[in-house]
C-alpha cells in the first residue's frame, strides 16, 4: 500500500488534504477568537480610526455580534478563497493528472489554505482573495489598474499592515498583467503612480493618525454595547493595540526575537520542501520570451520578500508573515504563467519518488501558526 501511494499519490492526497483541512477547522472552532472578535466589534464610531472597516462592514447589518460570527464570516471568506483559487488554477494550468503534484504543492502546502483555516477570522485571507481576483479579471484597461488601487485602499483599512504584506504582490499582478502584456504609455504610468502614491497616503494616515481618540476605558465600554455576551470581557484583551505606538510595537518584537527567533530553522525546512515547485517557478521565470519580463519578475520577487524582512522586524507574528509570504509566491507564480513564453516548461514530475515524498509530507503538515511555527 505504501508503495502504490509513494508511486501515484495525487489523488489521495487532494483527499488527505480536504480532512486535514477539517480537522483544522474543527479544533480551530474551540478556540478564543481573541483579536478576530474584537476587531468585529471597532467601527468608525469616534471617527476614522485603523483596523475598523471590517467591524464598520459588519455594523451595517447588527448591533451586536456574536462570537459565531467569526466563524460564519471567516468560513464564508476561506471557501470564497478557495474556489478563486481553484478557478484561477482551472484557467492557469487546468485540473489533469501532470497538474494534479502542482496543485498538491500550492492548494495543499501548510503555507496555503490549511493556514488560513487555522487564522480564521484574521485579516491575512482578503489579500490573498483580492489578489485572487486580479489574476482572474481582464487586465487591459486603466479600469484594471483602478480596482487594483481600490483593493488596496480596502485592504489598508481593513489594517495597515497590508502595505507590506498584500499590496506589493497586487503591484506585481498590475505590473504583469497590465503593464508588461500591453505595455505602457504615459496615461496609465501617470495613473498607476497616483494610485500608489494615495494609497500610501493612506497607510501613514492609518498608523499615525488613527490611533483611538477616546480613553481606552471609554473604548472598552463601547465595545461591550457592541457584544452579544458582554459577559465576555476575556475577548477584549486586545484592545490595547489600537492605542499602541509604532515604537512599542517595534519593541515588543525586539523583545521576543531571541524567542521567536528559534523557529526560524522550521521555517527554512517547511520552504525547502517545497523545493519542486521553487524549481518550476525558476523554470517557469527562465522561459519567458523577454529578457526585461525575467528581470523585473526578479526584481518583484526581492521587493515582496524586502517588505516581509520589514514585517519581521515590526511585528512578532512569524508563522502568519511567512505563511503569507510564500502565499504571495504562488500568487506572483500564476502571473509568470500569463506572461509570453519563449518555450513550455514541463510540470512538475508526478511519478518521482523524491517529489512524491515532499508531496506527503506537506499534506501531513496541518498548519504552520501564528507566531511560532505549530
Amino acid at each position: 500500500m505504501t508503495v502504490r501511494i509513494l508511486h501515484n499519490p495525487w489523488r489521495i492526497l487532494l483527499a488527505v488534504n480536504a480532512a486535514v483541512i477539517v480537522g483544522v477547522f474543527v479544533h480551530k472552532i474551540q478556540l478564543p477568537p481573541y483579536v478576530p472578535y474584537i476587531h468585529l466589534l471597532v467601527d468608525y464610531h469616534f471617527g476614522f480610526i485603523k483596523r475598523a472597516l471590517i467591524g464598520a462592514i459588519v455594523a451595517l447589518f447588527t448591533d451586536k455580534v456574536p462570537v459565531w460570527a467569526v466563524f460564519a464570516i471567516g468560513g464564508v471568506t476561506w471557501l470564497v478563497t478557495s474556489a478563486l483559487y481553484a478557478r484561477l488554477f482551472q484557467k492557469t494550468f487546468g485540473f489533469t493528472a501532470k497538474t494534479l503534484p502542482l496543485f498538491v504543492f500550492m492548494a495543499g502546502s501548510p503555507f496555503f489554505l490549511k493556514n488560513f483555516i487555522h487564522t480564521l477570522g484574521h485579516f491575512d485571507i482578503y489579500g490573498c482573495a483580492l489578489s485572487l481576483v486580479l489574476l482572474l479579471m481582464p487586465a487591459g484597461s486603466l479600469l484594471f489598474v483602478a480596482t487594483a488601487a481600490l483593493f488596496s485602499i480596502v485592504l489598508v483599512l481593513i489594517h495597515h499592515i497590508h502595505l507590506l504584506m498584500y499590496v506589493p504582490t497586487i503591484i506585481t499582478i498590475v505590473v504583469a498583467r497590465h503593464y508588461l502584456a500591453y505595455g505602457p504609455n504615459r496615461s496609465n504610468v501617470v495613473f498607476g503612480i497616483l494610485a500608489l502614491l494615495i494609497v500610501s497616503a493612506l497607510f501613514f494616515a492609518a498608523q499615525f493618525l488613527g490611533t483611538m481618540p477616546i480613553p481606552e476605558a471609554d473604548f472598552v465600554a463601547y465595545l461591550k454595547t457592541r457584544m452579544a455576551d458582554p459577559s465576555r470581557t476575556d475577548l477584549l484583551q486586545f484592545a490595547y493595540i489600537w492605542y499602541q505606538p509604532l515604537a512599542k510595537e517595534v519593541s515588543d518584537t525586539w523583545g521576543r526575537l531571541p524567542h521567536n527567533i528559534l523557529g526560524i530553522p522550521v521555517f527554512a525546512l517547511l520552504i525547502w520542501l517545497h523545493i519542486p515547485l521553487w524549481r518550476y517557478f525558476a523554470k517557469l521565470i527562465g522561459a519567458l520570451a523577454r529578457d526585461t519580463h525575467r528581470r523585473l519578475v526578479i526584481a518583484a520577487l526581492i521587493g515582496v520578500s524586502l517588505a516581509y524582512v520589514v514585517m519581521f522586524a515590526m511585528v512578532f507574528d512569524y508563522s502568519r508573515w511567512i505563511s503569507n509570504w510564500a502565499v504571495c509566491m504562488f500568487l506572483i507564480l500564476h502571473a509568470v504563467k500569463m506572461l509570453p513564453a519563449a518555450r513550455e516548461t514541463a510540470p512538475i514530475p508526478a511519478e518521482d519518488r523524491n517529489t512524491n515524498i515532499f508531496g506527503l509530507i506537506l499534506t501531513l503538515i496541518p498548519r504552520v501558526g501564528i507566531i511560532r511555527p505549530f
